[in-house]
């Protein structure tokens, strides 16, 4: 039998600025926006018409922090993560709940729509940092006769 699985990949625009927020002894922060998905729907006349979706997130880790800055009104972005629902009681006795996208990967794709240029170009932050992305050096084609031995592989003979 097959494992459960939870997992939402969205590209849609910021309906707001991003809201940073920081734990009560400030060592973890959390960033809450909304991104809005258009699905495009074809009407009984044949017209085509763009329905909007909207879906709460929240970003974990100091990733989030950094990311607060670029996430404004009207940004296309990427974003990768699971769905978790909260349950609580209300103030009047009711019962309430909140489906949200709980962020594990997101990627910027464009500037705010009528914003100021932004500094960072377009690239993906995840929880766990990733190496900057590069591009590889090229690598001199290695002679025939070097060995692949444990020597091969010190400082010294790394080619690149």
């Amino acid at each position: 039998m097959a494992g459960d699985m939870n997992v939402v990949v969205l590209v849609g625009r910021l309906t707001r600025n991003a809201e940073l927020k920081y734990s009560q002894n400030g060592m973890s922060s959390m960033l809450r926006f909304s991104v809005a998905v258009n699905t495009r729907r074809r009407s009984a006349d044949g017209s085509w018409t763009d329905e909007p979706n909207f879906f709460d997130c929240v970003y974990f880790s100091k990733t989030a922090e950094a990311m607060s800055q670029y996430l404004e009104k009207g940004r296309q972005v990427a974003i990768q993560g699971e769905l978790r629902q909260s349950r609580w009681e209300g103030q009047d006795g009711q019962s309430r709940n909140r489906v949200e996208i709980f962020v594990n990967n997101l990627t910027l794709l464009s500037q705010a729509q009528g914003g100021r240029p932004q500094a960072a170009p377009s690239q993906s932050y995840s929880q766990a940092p990733a190496a900057p992305r590069q591009s590889a050096p090229a690598v001199p084609e290695m002679p025939a006769d070097v060995g692949m031995g444990p020597e091969a592989f010190q400082d010294d003979n790394i080619p690149f």
